[in-house]
């Protein structure tokens, strides 16, 4: 199987990152410490594989000089990437951080209008594509069909690549129980699937436990932030608490752990280790100003550190899920 694994990102943006002492109505806010990176979903999964070593290509939907600059930032970053051109402007995304309440604002724009040729044109792009993997991540663009990732998937069964998805509302309800390998979920994408709030580690354990018997995916993963992150499969379920780390930024967190989960597993690492490295990832992430900015260096000391705590694997039934619990499915 291919090594390389390709990210889907029909929605992409210009991230505007800066600092301003106090946001206040009315009033010029000046900024400082401005950054640009090329974001959406799948493009900050790409860019974190690519900074970890893994083989990536990020396949986008860009327009206008926005879209542009966006191949711009991809080629400085050393990512490589496949254009699928749209008539519209790719948006540009705005995210402030307070200095005097250390609050981030985020600003985040709908996007173009797409035609339908162009959503067309870009499935029949990823029946050409050579991956082992294909993440799609990140919002539906004004145009494109709710059920789009779905057929997606069902590009990635006559093609044979391992199809993983981290995305919301109509677009996810659409793609569940669709040939999906690996759903990846927030918390409160999980409860919107499941219809109802899940309070607790052990209510968190059961229901992921019933999504998996309902056949929405092979894997389920959710994501917690600083209280860790679920794992679930056919092999059981897996508990990681996250590593205490001091927060600068949560933008591109939750791809930063999508983008270690899936390297972990294209690497041939069990699914508690490719956890591990997803936490890893997604806790680096936020220690750095900007989007999905996790360092390799630190990355890798926490994986090192997550392996180092966790407590051996635990089978059966426990009383309360605790770093590295481990439990059969079912």
């Amino acid at each position: 199987m291919s090594q390389t694994i390709a990210t889907l990102t029909l929605n992409p943006a210009v991230d505007v990152a800066c600092v301003a002492a106090e946001v206040r109505p009315t009033q010029k806010i000046r900024t400082a410490d401005e950054r640009l990176d090329p974001g959406g979903g799948g493009i900050n999964v790409a860019r974190v594989i690519h900074e970890l070593g893994g083989e990536t290509l990020a396949v986008i939907m860009t327009g206008g000089v926005t879209g542009r600059l966006v191949e711009e930032l991809l080629d400085q970053a050393g990512v490589p990437w496949k254009s699928l051109p749209i008539g519209g402007r790719t948006r540009i995304c705005l995210n402030v951080q307070e200095r005097a309440s250390h609050l981030e604002y985020r600003f985040v724009s709908e996007g173009p209008l797409i035609e339908a040729a162009e959503w067309r044109n870009s499935l029949a792009i990823l029946e050409g594509l050579d991956a082992g993997w294909v993440v799609a991540s990140g919002s539906l663009p004004r145009g494109v069909p709710e059920d789009f990732y779905a057929r997606a998937a069902a590009v990635g069964a006559r093609r044979g690549w391992r199809f993983a998805v981290d995305t919301s509302g109509a677009a996810l309800r659409a793609v569940v129980g669709q040939g999906v390998d690996l759903l990846k979920l927030s918390h409160g994408e999980f409860e919107s699937l499941v219809g109802h709030p899940v309070e607790g580690q052990d209510a968190l354990a059961a229901e992921i436990e019933r999504v998996l018997r309902a056949g929405a995916a092979r894997m389920v993963a959710v994501s917690l932030g600083p209280d860790g992150a679920w794992l679930g499969s056919a092999a059981g379920l897996t508990y990681l608490a996250a590593p205490p780390v001091q927060a600068r930024g949560a933008v591109g967190a939750g791809d930063s752990f999508m983008a270690g989960l899936v390297l972990g597993l294209t690497r041939g690492m069990s699914p508690d280790e490719a956890l591990a490295l997803a936490v890893a990832a997604g806790s680096a992430s936020v220690e750095f100003y900007g989007t999905a900015q996790a360092r390799r260096e630190t990355v890798e000391a926490l994986f090192r550190q997550i392996g180092a705590s966790a407590p051996p694997s635990v089978k059966g039934p426990t009383s309360g899920p605790a770093t590295g619990t481990t439990r059969p499915a079912g």
